[in-house]
Parts: structure tokens; sequence; C-alpha cells
């Protein structure tokens, strides 16, 4: 068994938050390591689009000096919102001004890899998954990966998602389902392949809820490819209780069409013309969580706070979790001098936000409701609240107590 002894910073998870977290270190002139299961950041399809907020996620990349580089490969334009019931009916829409930057797409494999080329090589240690972590006295850990590697740390940031094996370390906290499920969808090519899809789905975003408890809700992506979710409902054992999967494509389309009979003519080639369907049921950590702190170990993003996807809060705060984290290490005299500034911050901004989150992702996918539950909520507000919170946000200090 091959044994690597390190005595500065662990990280678990290359994802956004985990490498931005890596890169601020770095900016700081301080050692870290990242492990992470993938073999390479481009080395599966990390899913569809994100909205990155003036106020947390671009804050935290311009502290990482790439908030230019997102700008540059940012879709303004596909902020755009619209809502429809199940019959095609548009409830309302939302179109952003041109110089609108309060909260522009890019793709979530793009951002990925945008920060993963701004940490040190060598920084990331791909195929490294971990299997469990466990304390071994004086705030130090040791790491276990799947593939016989092991590690001691002194200090380890668990930014290892929802399923975190880190967060054991701190309390026993486990993943909710919410019940609701999604199929991701992807239609490649689609203006070409499928117009009138496209058409409906126009720039930015498109939700369609109906009063049965399924949605499918839609987003442009880069390249000409539009993604998006059939949600529904259900039970988290919906596909074995109904004897389909998402590799018989037959028998799952003809459930759909089953599941969303009523649903208008024109929405319905949502449900049999993707080019793929993958499973997502969606699960909530409870909110809010907070622990004890302990030495030597802490957590960022949805490991720390999974919450649901109303909002587009989740990468936005992992960022923010990660420059807020990387600069308290900085500027702190020792490790756990930092972890206790940087997580009672994080844990009261990311509870208030997970609740608000949960709340509207059960609301959305609740039975019934009048016409006021199929429109979007106001986004002119939510851009200006976006820009203006940047501006309160850089007042208090990074918003540091």
């Amino acid at each position: 068994m091959a044994t690597t002894t390190t005595s500065g910073i662990a990280i678990v998870g290359a994802g956004p938050g985990g490498l931005l977290c890596a890169r601020m270190l770095q900016l700081h002139g301080i050692d870290v390591t990242v492990y992470d299961a993938d073999a390479s950041a481009t080395a599966r399809d990390a899913g569809g689009s994100l909205d990155l907020h003036a106020d947390t996620g671009q804050i935290a990349l311009a502290d990482a000096r790439l908030l230019d580089a997102f700008l540059a490969v940012a879709r303004r334009e596909d902020q755009a919102k619209q809502a429809m019931d199940r019959h095609a009916t548009v409830h309302s829409t939302y179109v952003p001004e041109p110089d609108d930057a309060a909260a522009p797409e890019i793709d979530r494999g793009r951002l990925r890899a945008l920060i993963a080329a701004h940490v040190h090589p060598g920084t990331v240690r791909w195929g490294h998954q971990l299997t469990r972590a466990t304390a071994i006295g004086g705030g130090r850990h040791r790491l276990h990966f799947a593939n016989g590697v092991t590690t001691e740390t002194g200090l380890v940031i668990g930014a290892d998602g929802i399923w975190s094996r880190v967060r054991a370390l701190l309390t026993d906290a486990s993943p909710e389902y919410s019940g609701v499920s999604f199929l991701d969808v992807r239609y490649a090519d689609a203006d070409r392949r499928h117009p009138a899809l496209a058409g409906l789905v126009g720039s930015g975003h498109l939700f369609v809820r109906g009063d049965d408890g399924n949605a499918i809700i839609l987003q442009r992506n880069s390249n000409g490819v539009i993604r998006g979710y059939v949600a529904m409902r259900t039970g988290v054992d919906w596909a074995a209780r109904a004897g389909v999967s998402a590799a018989d494509r037959a028998t799952l389309r003809a459930f759909l069409l089953d599941r969303f009979a009523g649903w208008s003519p024109r929405l319905l080639p949502f449900l049999t013309s993707s080019d793929e369907y993958v499973e997502r049921a969606i699960w909530f950590l409870p909110a809010p969580l907070t622990w004890e702190p302990r030495p030597g170990v802490t957590l960022l993003g949805d490991a720390a706070h999974g919450m649901g996807p109303f909002g587009g809060h989740g990468v936005n705060l992992a960022l923010l979790d990660a420059a807020e984290l990387a600069h308290a290490i900085a500027r702190e005299p020792t490790p756990g001098e930092a972890v206790r500034r940087y997580e009672p911050v994080m844990q009261t901004r990311a509870g208030a936000l997970a609740q608000a989150s949960n709340a509207a992702t059960r609301a959305f996918f609740g039975i019934g409701g009048s016409g006021a539950a199929h429109r979007i909520p106001d986004q002119a507000a939510a851009h200006r609240g976006y820009t203006e919170g940047a501006v309160r946000y850089r007042a208090t200090a990074g918003g540091q107590p």
C-alpha cells in the first residue's frame, strides 16, 4: 500500500469550490493538495449550465483573479427566463438588458476546467476516491483512498459534495430525499435537429410547471446544446417500481408519456427526443446545518449545505466559501483559528438560503396551485439584489465580522 504523508492542507473534491480554494491558497503562497475521484477535470459530464451571481460566485472569482476569464466566456444573453404551464401557455418572461452581468451563465464543465487550468501543475491528484477519513490525534487526520493510498494531513477541507465522507468527522447529519427526482436530458445541435423545441426554450431557461407534481426545466448551454430536467414529485425508487431504466429508452419514454398525459403535444417531444437520460434524485441536507468546530477539519459547498436547485445558490456559495476559507487560513495564526472564523459566517449565510431554496423546490413541485404558481420570481429584482449585495459585501471587508 502506497503512503504519502503531508503536514499541510488537503482538499477532498476538485469541483469548482475545491479548485477555487486551492487557487486562492496558492495565491497566498500556501501549499495545498487536492484529491478527486475523477481521472481528470474533463473526464466526465459535469452537467448543465450555472449562473454565477455578482454577490457570491463572481466576488470569489474576482478574488482569485479569474473574473475576466469567466466574463470572456460567460453567456449574458442566456440569463433570460420564461415560465409556462403544462398547456404551453406562457405566464411570465424575463429578458435581461444587454449589459446585465448580474448572473451570466457558464457550463459546469467549462467552469471546472477554467479554474483547474489556474492551479499549479500537479496540485490535483486525480483518480483518488476517498473511502474514509479518520482522526489520528493532535488535529491531524488520515485519508484513505480506494487506490490504496493513505495521506496524513494537518487540515482536511471537505469539498466532496452532498455525499461527503469528510463530513462524518464533524456531524452525523445525512442527506434527506426531497420527494423530487429529475431525469437529466440533453438535445445536441438543438436549433438544427429540434427547431420547435429550441423555439420554445428561446434564450436562457424555460420552466414548465404542471399542477400534477411534474415539470420540465430546460436551459441553453454552449455549442448549440439544450440541457435540462424532466422532473417528477415521486418516491426515490420510482424507476424500480415502474420497471424502467435510463438505459431502456423505449420503455422509459413510454412511461414518461403516460406520466405526463394531458400535457400539450408541443411539450411532449422534450420527453421523447433526448439524446440520453440520467437519473438524478434531489437530496437536501438539514438546514440550517451547524456543528461544533473540530481541529484540523472543515467543509465547504454542498458538503456543508447541500440544498435544492431553486435560486441557483449551490455553486455560488461553494465559490464564496472557498475564497473566504482561504483568506481566513492566510490571515489567522493557526488553521484552527481560521476555521473558527470561517464556519459561523458560512453556516449563517448558507442556512438562510438553504431553507428558502428547499422550500421553493417543494412548493414548485406541489400539487395544484393558482396561476401565480406558474410564474417565475421577479428576476429584475433578483438581479438588482445581486448587484447591490456585491456592493454591500465589499463594503464590509469581504463579509467577515
